[in-house]
């Protein structure tokens, strides 16, 4: 507990899912928490539910530049020296053949995916430089690893964050801050749900027949990312379910 009390950790994409998740399991251990998402009502009703530790939430579409850049910028003072990233917003939309697919799912994938941890890495990294502390803690999938098919956009954004996260390290390299990415293979969330438009039944399909990662088991391999000694750094964490050999192999009864 002591390496995170009265830490500052942001979490993007907090008011659900995996974000929602990191968010108690940091929590838990005295860190305070800067909570970003689209969907204020939520990150209020988390924040109620952690209201023994210190919470600032905020709405934030992290896809939008202008917006991330100026919440940010405009943090209360006591909230900007922020000592871990969770860069953990993102999305999938649909499984179709790329050449049958909607383009506005695709720019959708990249703006949240790439873009949008691209822009808060850039608006908060300088700070954690300038500082001489920090971690970014980039929330990756099995799709940065490996491609499936009709996941070619989602898995291009992942590749995409793998590459980042290991070119930020290399840029980072004589700085004390460390740079790790935890890729998790299959997770119930709303995940499905919100690559199916919201279709219930195709997204329980998902996850008939085996036993998927719940969201704190991805979490609690964040929170041992983060727990490390200064000196060691986890820099790539790959996490599937015991039913999940790869994105392409599963085990379901």
């Amino acid at each position: 507990m002591s390496r995170l009390k009265g830490k500052l950790v942001l979490i993007t994409g907090a008011s659900s899912g995996i974000g929602a998740a990191c968010a108690r399991a940091f929590a838990e251990r005295g860190a305070r928490l800067l909570l970003c998402a689209r969907r204020l009502d939520r990150l209020e009703s988390l924040a109620e539910e952690l209201k023994e530790c210190e919470v600032h939430c905020f709405a934030l579409d992290v896809s939008r530049r202008a917006e991330v850049e100026e919440k940010l910028a405009l943090l209360p003072s006591e909230w900007r020296e922020i000592d871990i990233l969770v860069n953990n917003a993102g999305l999938s939309r649909g499984l179709d053949k790329l050449h049958e697919a909607e383009v506005e799912d695709w720019e959708e994938m990249i703006d949240t995916n790439l873009k949008g941890l691209l822009y808060v890495s850039r608006a908060i990294i300088p700070g954690m430089v300038e500082r001489g502390r920090g971690q970014v803690l980039n929330l990756g999938s099995i799709a940065g690893h490996e491609a499936y098919p009709g996941g070619s956009v989602y898995c291009a954004t992942k590749h995409a964050v793998s590459g980042l996260t290991k070119a930020l390290r290399m840029d980072l390299l004589g700085t004390p801050i460390r740079v790790s990415s935890v890729d998790p293979g299959m997770v119930e969330t709303e995940f499905s749900l919100v690559r199916f438009h919201g279709n219930e039944e195709k997204a329980a399909k998902v996850y008939q027949g085996l036993t998927p990662l719940a969201p704190e088991d991805v979490a609690e391999v964040v929170l041992f990312c983060a727990t490390r000694p200064p000196h060691v750094n986890l820099s790539e964490v790959m996490v599937l379910p015991t039913d999940q050999a790869s994105a392409l192999l599963s085990h379901r009864k």
